[in-house]
């Protein structure tokens, strides 16, 4: 018998999208793999085989053995567009928009994102951290193992550099990975407010050539040091009234130049050609699409991009106007979930009820809702050969559920189903 670390048992139904290099796409995207009776065999943080109870018990020799009971396990839950680090609440807004003020209206007031950027240029890195752990920890305790985490509520060179380092500090002392987005083009702050053009100077000739090779050493579980850079990916907020399809390019095509992938916020309130732009410049993924048209949606499914759908922000505005999620699925696409977590928008770390709005307001099944919640999650944020299903190589991140059957992470809401969460094989929750 071969010895192991994990010995994950009696799992009534194991749930996962298969293996894939690439992200699952139109019908695909439902083929979940259920194995009944099943068993997990983890070893140094990895998946080493997925199998029946009586055949991985017969194989292995574990150090440690955990009995699921009969609930369902899944891959960690993946989130791959979070605002997460900021400082600040704007409950105000929340009441505002209630009595009939538009997103945009109070962003032009100076509130909205720009409220949050003030308020986060006041705090310093460890009041940052601080106020971002509890939310961290809320994702994990449902389920979310690993999540991409934006800047863009600094929006000056220092500020921005800031939460990056803060975002290194959280990913270090919490057990979630953490992905970085550089998003200084998040809004236009207020002191360039007549002078748009000369942000996207700032972004371009400052920003970017410092902060795309920031570095931060890394120890590894090994205790092993390696050095990591501070930013995967660049983002921009394509919008009317932040930054047009001009700016747009200018700064993604920078970004590109410095060896950064690329992500891109669109058609969140007007359609305004973004999806081709992003398609054009090879972006991994392009998110939001909530008034994406016909035409840009077929060229989407076409194309290598992931399609992020953020249920969770017509939700949060009160709106009744969903991106076209199933749309993009027939048309052979790729589409991934996530919370879209922000201090104005959605605050809400829950990937399961993103689920759950997926599938009642965008038509997703619960098989596609899950491939959309890991495994194509992770291909958004480009780990989707390491995390995202349960199959030998990929990190064991996984969640053992209150209950026996993976439809009910959509079919019920409102309540937490998570028992336990394991993070490279080790439990990171328990009990919930």
């Amino acid at each position: 018998m071969e010895p192991i670390d994990l010995l994950v048992t009696h799992i009534g139904q194991l749930a996962t999208p298969p293996a894939a290099a690439t992200a699952l796409r139109g019908a695909a995207m439902a083929r979940i793999e259920l194995r009944n009776d099943a068993a997990l065999a983890v070893h140094k943080g990895r998946v080493l085989a997925v199998g029946s109870h009586s055949d991985l018990e017969d194989a292995y020799r574990p150090t440690q053995v955990l009995d699921a009971g009969g609930a369902c396990v899944t891959p960690g839950l993946v989130d791959p567009h979070t605002h997460a680090v900021w400082a600040g609440e704007r409950r105000g807004e929340f009441e505002r928009r209630i009595a009939g003020a538009t997103y945009m209206e109070i962003l032009a007031a100076g509130g909205g994102i720009l409220a949050t950027v003030a308020a986060t240029r006041r705090a310093d890195r460890d009041h940052i951290v601080a106020e971002t752990l509890p939310r961290l920890q809320t994702m994990l305790a449902h389920g979310t193992t690993t999540a991409e985490v934006k800047t863009g509520y600094g929006l000056t060179l220092e500020d921005e550099r800031k939460l990056l380092d803060a975002i290194a500090v959280l990913d270090a002392q919490h057990p979630m990975d953490l992905v970085p987005t550089f998003l200084g083009a998040h809004a236009v702050p207020p002191e360039f407010r007549d002078r748009p053009d000369a942000y996207v100077d700032l972004i371009v000739e400052e920003m970017l050539p410092e902060l795309a090779y920031l570095v931060y050493t890394v120890t590894g579980e090994d205790g092993s040091a390696y050095r990591q850079r501070a930013v995967h990916f660049c983002d921009v907020f394509c919008e009317r009234g932040v930054f047009d399809l001009e700016q747009t390019r200018r700064i993604l095509t920078a970004a590109k130049s410095h060896g950064l992938d690329l992500k891109l916020h669109v058609d969140e309130f007007e359609p305004m050609g973004g999806v081709s732009l992003a398609i054009e410049l090879g972006a991994t993924s392009v998110d939001h699409l909530v008034r994406t048209g016909e035409e840009e949606l077929a060229r989407l499914a076409a194309s290598n991009t992931v399609g992020v759908v953020l249920p969770g922000t017509p939700f949060g505005l009160g709106h009744n106007h969903f991106a076209p999620a199933r749309r993009l699925i027939d048309l052979g696409g790729a589409v991934a979930l996530a919370t879209d977590l922000n201090p104005g928008t959605t605050w809400c770390e829950s990937m399961p009820l993103m689920m759950a709005l997926a599938t009642r307001y965008m038509r997703l099944t619960p098989a596609e809702a899950l491939t959309a919640a890991t495994l194509n999650a992770a291909h958004a944020i480009g780990l989707g050969r390491f995390v995202g299903a349960l199959a030998p190589g990929y990190q064991a991140d996984f969640v053992v559920w209150d209950t026996d059957d993976y439809r009910d992470l959509t079919y019920r809401y409102g309540v937490n189903l998570v028992k336990k969460v394991y993070k490279r094989g080790r439990e990171v929750v328990t009990g919930n």
